[in-house]
């Protein structure tokens, strides 16, 4: 059987998501700047992970209806998920459509300090994850060197 198993990492019930002006040149994304006129979406955000690909999945909290989705690698998470750099319960998501591949940057804010946290850390846990194990060292001293040398 080469069927990877889809693991739920992280579920929060209520987030939401902005339009957010461009990202300035010097620095990050700043959470102050959005307006909370800018909302698009009250919803349900999941964690999922997949062999070596990730996602980030928001969806209506009572229809499970698809919103938007942030896929991401262990090599692309950096430029998908971006915390804002003037809040730690807000990040900026690189949302996808799977079908054009179009993207658009939207910003995710999290209602209390302690649940932008849990999802911080599920996404830190991830390379290790969803990455296959480290190979195991070769017997032996580097160099030649040691008891045998």
């Amino acid at each position: 059987m080469d069927e990877e198993i889809e693991r739920t990492l992280h579920i929060n019930r209520e987030v939401k998501l902005y339009r957010i002006p461009p990202r300035p040149a010097s620095t990050g994304h700043i959470s102050g700047n959005w307006r909370v006129a800018d909302q698009i979406f009250a919803g349900r955000l999941r964690v999922l992970a997949r062999g070596s690909y990730a996602e980030v999945r928001l969806e209506d909290g009572s229809t499970g209806e698809l919103f938007a989705v942030c896929p991401f690698t262990p090599e692309t998470q950096a430029v998908a998920i971006e915390p804002a750099v003037d809040s730690s319960r807000n990040f900026v998501l690189r949302v996808e459509d799977p079908a054009t591949r179009r993207h658009a940057f939207l910003g995710l804010g999290f209602a209390e300090r302690g649940e932008a946290f849990d999802f911080n850390a599920a996404l830190g846990l991830l390379p290790p994850a969803i990455l296959p194990p480290p190979p195991v060292p070769q017997q032996g001293y580097p160099g030649g060197c040691g008891p045998s040398a």
